[in-house]
């Protein structure tokens, strides 16, 4: 099975220019932990809840600081053609529920999740939990 055959389409991406108080609003209203950060067409970053709490929060910034001063730079990804196997096995190894989704012209198409992998069968999600739940020592800023 290919990612494409199990990933979310359907992606709220804001603007690094965006508030973390339009991303945190943004979050409650999709029931999400994560926005997609998008400028000029391109994937950019990736904004958590734990980036807010931690990145912002934690040190003192105000709810208009800008997307930008606290999301996450270093992108990991998938492409769309991936085999879902190696997808699980790269979250399990990054630690991350979700990995964002491109096509090989590298733009994001969609989200593929924990939850996305476990409904395809086949003890995917297993593989990709039991790496993610592991301990990983004190947060990287």
């Amino acid at each position: 099975m290919i990612v494409s055959e199990c990933m979310s389409r359907d992606v709220r991406v804001c603007s690094p220019d965006d508030t973390i108080r339009q991303a945190a609003a943004a979050m409650r209203g999709i029931d999400a932990g994560l926005l997609p950060v998008g400028e000029n067409d391109r994937l950019v970053g990736m904004i958590t809840d734990r980036d807010i709490a931690l990145r912002a929060v934690a040190d003192g910034k105000g709810n208009d600081t800008p997307i930008r001063d606290v999301m996450t730079l270093d992108v990991q990804y998938c492409f769309e053609d991936d085999d879902l196997d190696d997808a699980a096995l790269k979250m399990s190894d990054l630690q991350v529920r979700r990995l964002p989704v491109l096509d090989r012209d590298k733009r994001l198409v969609g989200i593929v999740s924990l939850g996305d992998i476990s409904k395809s069968g086949d003890g995917r999600a297993e593989v990709a939990l039991g790496g993610i739940s592991r301990y990983g020592g004190e947060h990287r800023t």
